[in-house]
């Protein structure tokens, strides 16, 4: 029963829990991960922003936290629609022994 791909393991007695071990995270869990790390990006472009304002009698300071503030939100909504990569299951496939092809004559007529 738990020789399916090894992410279950049967319990010994009936008592016992079963150990999922390779599950993956569910979908809600994913998504609150990718939207706290948005909302994190986000809130980086704010100081940013501030600090550029702040920043205006030095130009290229001032220019430097504008050039960090405007590619963030192209990156934070890339990471929060990036779902987390597939993990690779190895299938397990019936591999028959080969045979090697007979080398006979065979009779050919010219015609």
């Amino acid at each position: 029963m738990g020789r399916g791909g090894g992410a279950v393991t049967t319990p010994a007695k009936d008592s016992d829990p079963v150990l999922i071990t390779g599950a993956a995270p569910s979908y809600e869990e994913q998504f609150a991960a990718r939207k706290r790390k948005y909302v994190i990006m986000m809130a980086c472009r704010i100081p940013c922003l501030i600090l550029a304002g702040l920043t205006y009698h030095t130009w290229w300071l001032a220019l430097g936290f504008l050039a960090i503030s405007v590619p963030l939100p192209w990156v934070a909504v890339l990471i929060a629609n990036d779902r987390p990569p597939r993990k690779s299951e190895h299938v397990s496939r019936y591999q028959r022994e080969a045979k090697a092809i007979e080398g006979t004559s065979h009779r050919v007529i010219d015609g």
